[in-house]
C-alpha cells in the first residue's frame, strides 16, 4: 500500500492540471471524513482516502481509457487492495461496467461528482465554502448551464446510495471543505 505522500507523487506524476489534482484532494478529504464518520479502522480511513485521491489518475493522459487504464497498468505496479481498486472501478459504472455495492464503492460514487459541483458553486460565491448553504447548491442544480459537464442524475443517486438526504450529503461536504 501506497502512504499518502507516495499517492501524492503518484499523482503528480500523471495529473498536471491543478484543478484536476484539487478536485481529487478534495474527494479524498471527503471519502477520510466520512470514513471516519462511519467509525471504520485506520487502515480502512487510509483505504478510502487513497481511493478518493486516486480515482481519476488517468483521466488527464488516457481519458478514453478511464478508470480501466490506470487499474490494468499503473496500480497493479503499487499492490493497491481490492476495497481501494474496487471503489476506483465502480466509481465510473458507464465505462467499466461495475456498479457501486460496497460501502467504499457506494461512498465514493457519491462524494466525486457533488465535490466537482461544489467546488464549481464555491469559485461563483465571494467566500468559497465558508458561509455556504445546502440551498446554494441544490439551487445551482436547477441551472442546466450551471457546470454543464457534471451529472445531476450521478449526484442524486450517490445520495442514494448511501441512504442520506441530498442537502445532508451536502451539509457534511460543506464543513469537510471550509476545513
Amino acid at each position: 500500500m501506497l502512504t499518502r505522500e507516495e499517492s501524492r507523487k503518484l499523482l503528480a506524476t500523471y495529473i498536471d492540471n491543478e484543478n484536476l489534482r484539487h478536485h481529487c484532494e478534495m474527494v479524498a478529504s471527503a471519502m477520510e471524513a466520512y470514513a471516519q464518520n462511519l467509525g471504520l479502522s485506520e487502515s480502512e480511513i487510509e483505504d478510502w482516502w487513497t481511493a478518493g485521491l486516486l480515482h481519476d489518475l488517468d483521466w488527464e493522459k488516457f481519458p478514453d481509457e478511464h478508470p480501466n487504464h490506470a487499474l490494468e497498468n499503473i496500480f497493479p505496479e503499487f499492490g493497491l487492495p481490492e476495497p481501494v481498486t474496487g471503489a476506483i472501478r465502480s466509481h465510473a459504472p458507464e465505462r467499466t461496467g461495475k456498479k457501486p455495492h460496497s460501502v467504499i464503492e457506494r461512498y465514493l460514487f457519491a462524494c466525486d461528482e457533488i465535490s466537482g459541483f461544489m467546488h464549481a458553486v464555491s469559485l461563483m460565491r465571494p467566500n468559497g465554502f465558508e458561509d455556504m448553504q445546502p440551498k446554494s447548491v441544490t439551487k445551482k442544480m436547477k441551472d442546466k448551464r450551471f457546470a454543464e459537464n457534471v451529472s445531476r442524475e450521478d449526484i442524486y443517486e450517490g445520495a442514494n446510495l448511501i441512504n442520506t438526504e441530498l442537502p445532508e450529503h451536502i451539509r457534511f461536504l460543506i464543513s469537510v471543505f471550509q476545513k
